[in-house]
């Protein structure tokens, strides 16, 4: 390992050194603040030097969210043949161009820093010269505190190794929880706005799960190897992690996936400033089917005849209906109701003669 990376001990700390060489200005040059920033410093030089691979990273995204209805139609067609679904998909993948991947560049790209951090960090806890930094600068680097934590030791080191670099195995262990915690949930965090609000979650597909995979196993590897860590390397870890939360914030709000719910959110805010100007057929089809809402009449009430013959009333409900239109047309007689009227008839009309009884 040495050997293969030797190279990037040399490169990482000669950055380190000449970042600690600009904070000794400021600090003390055996403080932790001074090897802390410069940390810190390292770890915004790379995130800086991997943005064209973030720019990537974006396109390789996009193109995923551009395939998810061809990702569904071939789910359909196949899914109950699991291996030609996943070779369809392989298949579209290769003529598209698209590498689902991509979304790891970063980390990737990231890893033998990290590695090559984490043995410089090594070898100052031993005591072992390691790419420019010299004895002098290796004594430096074992008196630097973080909250009171040296940067060279983990979790697990016994008492001894950490009260003989002037610290206490209660402080260590505190300090190292809080910044495995906090590495924990910032990863958490970043993976999860990446699902609730960068992706369309109505279509399911490999990229999605492994979205969803790595929401719930990073935070976890984490927990678990961190107490491995040095703390120097929980320091460029938790920045690193930060940086990323922060990028990736920008990046949803500002240029968010369309069709998500940061899009649509996106798509209000300039709705509401007045920039964002709506297509004039998107308009005239709003306008229309909101007049064709506005005068749609609410169905009748039907009888249960009426429900049982298909909505065309009887014979009998035809016939009273139609009795009710006569009545309501005939001319009502002046000087008092109907009633009146038939009743005066009977007393002022011509009455009935009477059969002459029988003698």
């Amino acid at each position: 390992m040495d050997t293969i990376l030797g190279p990037l001990y040399y490169a990482v700390s000669w950055i380190i050194v000449q970042f600690h060489s600009f904070y000794s200005l400021v600090f003390d040059r055996n403080s932790g603040a001074a090897w802390g920033l410069s940390i810190v410093s390292l770890v915004v030089l790379i995130r800086i030097c991997l943005i064209p691979l973030f720019v990537k990273q974006i396109k390789a995204t996009r193109n995923m969210q551009a395939l998810q209805p061809k990702m569904k139609a071939i789910q359909e067609r196949y899914k109950s043949d699991k291996q030609r679904q996943s070779e369809e998909m392989m298949k579209l993948y290769k003529e598209t161009g698209t590498n689902p991947l991509s979304s790891c560049l970063p980390i990737l790209a990231q890893s033998p820093f990290f590695i090559s951090l984490y043995q410089v960090l090594n070898h100052i806890a031993q005591g072992k010269v390691v790419g420019v930094i010299d004895k002098p600068l290796l004594e430096s680097a074992r008196q630097a505190h973080i909250f009171g934590a040296p940067l060279s030791v983990k979790f697990m080191d016994s008492a001894s190794k950490v009260e003989s670099l002037g610290a206490t195995l209660t402080d260590v262990r505190v300090v190292t929880v809080i910044m495995i915690v906090l590495m924990s949930l910032s990863q958490f965090y970043t993976q999860r706005q990446l699902m609730t609000k960068n992706v369309d979650l109505t279509v399911k597909t490999p990229f999605m799960q492994q979205q969803k995979m790595l929401m719930y196993v990073f935070p976890i590897m984490f927990a678990v190897f961190g107490i491995n860590f040095p703390v120097g390397v929980l320091v460029y870890w938790l920045t690193t992690n930060v940086w990323t939360m922060g990028q990736q914030m920008f990046v949803i709000r500002r240029n968010p996936t369309p069709g998500s719910l940061a899009f649509e959110q996106r798509q209000e805010r300039l709705r509401a400033k007045g920039k964002l100007k709506e297509d004039p057929a998107q308009v005239e089809a709003k306008k229309a089917a909101e007049a064709a809402r506005a005068s749609r009449q609410q169905p009748k009430r039907q009888t249960k005849s009426q429900r049982q013959t298909g909505g065309q009333p009887s014979a009998g409900e035809q016939a009273a209906e139609q009795q009710k239109q006569d009545e309501s047309s005939k001319p009502k007689p002046a000087g008092g109701s109907s009633r009146s009227a038939k009743s005066g008839q009977r007393k002022g009309g011509p009455q009935r003669p009477k059969h002459p009884s029988k003698k």
